[in-house]
């Protein structure tokens, strides 16, 4: 048998690896890893009872069970599973596209001062005038995946990103200002938008509502969430399943930058 092992197998099993790897990262980024580690088992028992030992009557039973439990993976983790096939054909996860798109990429020092004026600066500027004021906010960027669902759950506003507008929607007296701000496609879209809720058990009793608010959209999409203290007026973010704290001004720019430049 090891004799017709060959470099098909090798590709075969490293394909299998690597979209296991995958799969793992996203499942521990949604906190959801215990159903990961479930379901591995639960294959793992499949094949050794209906494959390798052929027990009929096991096998049978289980047989019935994988039917019918992917399709019930599917519709309770539809969110984890549109992120992994947004990773997957993420162009800057693969180096001979990513290298290509650097080559033949044209680079305006005017285009990204622009950017940095129209986008960057008015989120940052807005930030650190709510964190001085002790302004809670949650602001969330959209990304790859769409937030659609989430845009439609708020008011649609569909403007311009400017610090002033973001400042009076989230200020205190302001009937949209316990919700999220949704930012798509350089545009304010939505405010007042519900979001889902972390459960995650690693997040300080200190952090409330808007924290977990803001990791929940990151650990189901790849949207990048911006979250002012109303208690502290510390600046926090979060993306793909991580929270950072106590941010600067000139990490949150360096941050922003990344996602509109």
């Amino acid at each position: 048998m090891l004799l017709s092992f060959d470099f098909r197998d090798v590709l075969d099993i490293a394909i299998m690896g690597l979209l296991l790897y995958y799969l793992y990262k996203i499942m521990k980024e949604s906190g959801t890893l215990n159903v990961f580690f479930g379901v591995l088992a639960f294959i793992v028992v499949w094949v050794f009872a209906s494959q390798i030992l052929e027990m009929k009557l096991i096998g049978t039973v289980l047989d019935k069970f994988m039917s019918i439990g992917l399709l019930i993976l599917v519709i309770l983790f539809q969110d984890q599973i549109k992120r992994f096939l947004v990773e997957l054909g993420d162009r800057n996860k693969w180096l001979v596209v990513r290298i290509f798109h650097d080559l033949f990429r044209h680079k305006d020092k005017g285009d990204t001062k622009e950017r940095m004026q129209q986008y960057v600066l008015p989120i940052v500027y807005a930030c650190m005038n709510m964190s001085k004021s002790k302004t809670g906010a949650l602001i969330v960027i959209q990304q790859s995946v769409p937030l659609d669902s989430y845009e439609k759950s708020g008011d649609m506003i569909d403007a311009l990103i400017n610090s002033r507008l973001i400042e009076n929607i989230f200020f205190k007296n302001s009937p949209l200002h316990d919700g999220a701000m949704i930012i798509a496609k350089d545009r304010i879209k939505s405010a007042g938008c519900i979001l889902p809720v972390s459960h995650d058990s690693t997040i300080p009793r200190s952090l409330g509502l808007r924290h977990r608010s803001a990791l929940g959209i990151s650990q189901a999409t790849d949207a990048f969430a911006i979250v002012v203290s109303e208690e502290t007026g510390n600046i926090s973010v979060a993306h793909r399943g991580s929270l950072s704290t106590r941010l600067t001004s000139t990490e949150l720019e360096h941050r922003l930058s990344a996602i509109f430049i």
